[in-house]
Parts: C-alpha cells; structure tokens; sequence
C-alpha cells in the first residue's frame, strides 16, 4: 500500500521531487530526463512513466532557469526519437513472438488493439498523433515495427512527431507554468495533464474490455502498414 502512496505522491508531487534532482544532480538532471523520455517512448512495457506532464513542468522549470529551454528541448526530441527508433526495432525482431502467447503477462493486448485501430483510422500519421496520446504513444512504434512499415517513412513521421510534441509541452510550459494561478497550483495542474492526457485512453480500453470475452482470438496485423 505505502507503494501506491509514494507513486500517487511522485505524480501529484513531481516538480517538488524535480527540484530535488535539480538541486542534487546538477547537469545530470539532464541525462535523467532522457533516460525517462527515452523509456516511456521505447519500451512497451514502461507507458506509466511521466510524458506530457513531465515535459511541462520542464518548461515551466526553464522559465526559472533551473532548465536552459533549448538544450532541454533539443535533448528531450533526441530522446524520443531514439526511444521510438528502439521501440520499432523491438517491435520488427520480437513482436510477433511476443504476442502470440495469450497471456503475455506484462503486455496488454487491449493496448495492442486500441493502437491497431489508430492505424486503421489514421494510417503511417498515427506516429505523429499517437505522441499526444499516453499508451499509445508508446504502442505505436510497436506495432509500426511489427507490421513492418517502411523504415523512412517511420523515422520522418518519427522526428516530425518528436519535435511536436516536446515543443507543444516544454514551449507551453515555459510560456504558461509560471503564471500566477498556475504556478499557485502547479500540483493541480499537473494532475488535470495527467487527467486529461489519459482519461480518453482509460474509457476507450474499458468499453472495450467490457465487451470482450475471455477466450477473444489473437489480433491479425497487416503484414505492411502504410497510409
């Protein structure tokens, strides 16, 4: 229980625990926000790390010059570029061998099948969509890397949603968080990112879970996916 309590606290309270690292690790900071940029974007099996609202208290931190913007915004794309580029690479060479066992305890299958349909909507541009959208932002490479999508086609809608969605958060962060009523709120305004961020995902996989049965066949890819 004191487990969930200290992860609820890290959210709610992230830009307290982010001075902290500041303060404790100087220029290092920099290389923890990569590190944590890096995995929530290449790893399937790390969609709950901080995204959206990690970058925004970034960009708010800037503003105060705990953070150089630039250089912040520079590393952060690089991270989620390399972080999707793994994350496909992951997806080509394993993929499929990963989700032919039905119970494939630490990966999701209803995530799979929400991003699936993002692809079916929205084509290749789902990569870029898909990096304003927690779980599957970290899916979609995934799945672009099993349906093996040609590769230059992947890396530039890659670097286009990269660099989109760290300047949305980190440039709106660095405008925004240090207004008087959201600096005076900055944990509630954390968690409606969060909040908002998620909910649309959360109600979606639960209506979905809510209809599915418990022996619902393996999902079909397509061999190519394109536009």
């Amino acid at each position: 229980m004191s487990g969930i309590k200290d992860i609820i606290d890290l959210i709610i309270h992230f830009d307290k625990h982010l001075i902290y690292v500041v303060q404790n690790f100087g220029s290092w900071a920099y290389v923890l926000l990569f590190i944590v940029i890096f995995a929530e974007t290449g790893f399937v099996l790390t969609p709950f790390l901080p995204g959206d609202s990690l970058l925004f208290i970034v960009g708010a931190f800037a503003a105060k010059d705990l953070f150089n913007i630039f250089t912040v915004f520079v590393i952060l794309s690089l991270a989620a570029i390399i972080g999707d580029s793994v994350n496909y690479a992951i997806g080509k060479h394993f993929g499929h061998k990963i989700f032919k066992y039905e119970n494939a305890r630490f990966l999701k299958k209803e995530y799979l099948e929400y991003t699936h349909k993002f692809y079916e909507k929205y084509g290749a541009r789902t990569i870029v969509i898909a990096r304003f959208v927690p779980i599957v932002r970290t899916f979609a490479p995934f799945v672009a890397g099993i349906g093996r999508m040609n590769y230059l086609k992947f890396i530039s809608y890659n670097v286009i949603g990269a660099i989109s969605w760290v300047g949305v958060f980190t440039f709106g962060g660095f405008w925004f968080g240090n207004i008087p009523i959201i600096k005076n709120n900055f944990a509630v305004v954390t968690f409606v990112i969060i909040i908002l961020s998620v909910s649309p995902v959360a109600i979606k996989l639960l209506k979905a879970k809510s209809k599915a049965v418990k022996s619902a066949p393996a999902i079909e890819l397509p061999e190519v996916i394109e536009e």
